[in-house]
């Protein structure tokens, strides 16, 4: 068992750090404030070729695996840009992955080497506000009309819709009666997000704000068969090559946002004084950080093996969930004591650890709940009776 870090990964953390390091905590609080998409900071990492990290190389990417994704998206969340930062990056480089999967030759042709260079964006269409987490039950519907699809339907949390092209639409193409499972008669489509069918409405939330997350109103949008990702019917499990590395990503977020987070705090408790003495000197004050940053380490342990065994072809969802779990609750920990470090100054918007708290609060409900994600440890690793 090594646990050294390749000459690689080290690489790769550095240069994500250099280029993050060009876009201060000032620059993403006017972001997130405004509630601008950071085209400049998009650009840079687009220019350097870090969307196209995953994407084979005879596609014009790297062709780099899931380790590699997690180690430059930590190093983006660790910097100031948090989640927000993350955000603008990831569902380029992971929601693509039902494509290179399961797309077929002319698919990945015509859309790889746009999401590469960062030119083509795509948003995730598959939550719905009635089904929530029981994805068996979305309402959406795709219906054959000769050679091409209509759908129909509604979508929820679509982040980055009001840049993207194109949709990951995964919709009913038979009905769920008449399937033999829930999750069968499910087709996942890499769809035109078109403005003549397809209505955008933002949803106002608490933070990551320069992202946004969106309502998609679809109204009998037509599909190329040409853009039916893999099996008709299969979709949902195609979909699955998207869902596990979403999960360890987002975990290797967490972690970058927690550390961001005890950093700041750290370097502030050796500057500020009082009663004569830095707080930091203060153990109420120097143990919590010390306690979260090692949480923390442990935390990042568990993302980079569920990477590993998804590279190694293992199956990877019960250390993707677990992951997922730890990393959100111990990087949401560590941005609430870090927030505590700064006494009053804490909520205030020019400190910037209020941002942090708030982005890492997401990483508990996306993008799946921890409810859901224990339910899955509960009865894919413990083998306990199914609770839902």
């Amino acid at each position: 068992m090594d646990f050294a870090v390749s000459e690689d990964l080290l690489a790769i953390e550095a240069e994500a750090t250099r280029l993050a390091s060009g876009f201060d905590d000032d620059y993403w609080l006017g972001q997130d404030e405004r509630k601008e998409f950071p085209w400049a900071f998009y650009e840079a990492f687009a220019k350097a070729g870090w969307l196209g990290i995953m994407v084979p190389e005879e596609y014009g990417g790297s062709g780099l695996d899931v380790l590699s994704s997690g180690m430059l998206l930590r190093a983006v969340a660790g910097s100031a840009g948090a989640m927000n930062a993350a955000s603008t990056l990831h569902i380029s480089i992971f929601g693509m992955g039902p494509v290179i999967h399961h797309g077929s030759p002319e698919m990945k042709a015509r859309y790889l080497p746009p999401t590469a260079t960062g030119e083509l964006h795509v948003s995730f269409g598959v939550t719905e506000d009635d089904a929530g987490t029981d994805t068996s039950r979305i309402r959406t519907t795709a219906v054959r009309d000769g050679d091409r699809w209509i759908a129909r339907g509604k979508k929820v949390w679509n982040t980055k819709a009001q840049q993207a092209q194109k949709i990951l639409l995964l919709a009913r193409t038979t009905p769920r009666e008449e399937c033999k499972r829930p999750l069968d008669g499910m087709t996942l489509f890499l769809a035109d997000l078109d403005p003549r069918y397809c209505e955008i409405r933002e949803i106002p939330k608490l933070g990551r704000n320069a992202v946004n997350s969106n309502e998609v109103f679809i109204e009998d949008l037509p599909i190329s068969n040409d853009d039916v990702v893999g099996e008709v019917g299969r979709g949902f499990y195609q979909l699955i090559d998207g869902i596990n590395p979403e999960r360890i990503m987002i975990a290797a977020e967490a972690c970058g946002i927690g550390r961001r987070a005890i950093e700041v705090a750290s370097a502030y408790a050796k500057e500020r004084i009082v009663f004569d003495r830095p707080i930091g000197q203060n153990q109420a004050i120097a143990h919590p950080l010390a306690d979260s940053w090692s949480e923390l380490e442990a935390a990042d342990l568990l993302w980079q093996k569920a990477a590993w065994v998804y590279d190694h072809g293992e199956a990877s969802a019960p250390l993707a969930n677990m992951a997922k779990i730890r990393c959100a609750d111990t990087a949401f920990r560590a941005c609430d004591r870090a927030l505590q470090v700064f006494g009053g100054y804490g909520y205030a918007r020019e400190y910037h650890v209020e941002r942090y708290w708030r982005e890492a609060r997401l990483m508990k409900l996306a993008p799946i709940s921890q409810e859901m994600a224990l339910n899955y440890v509960s009865e894919h690793v413990l083998g306990l009776p199914r609770s839902y």
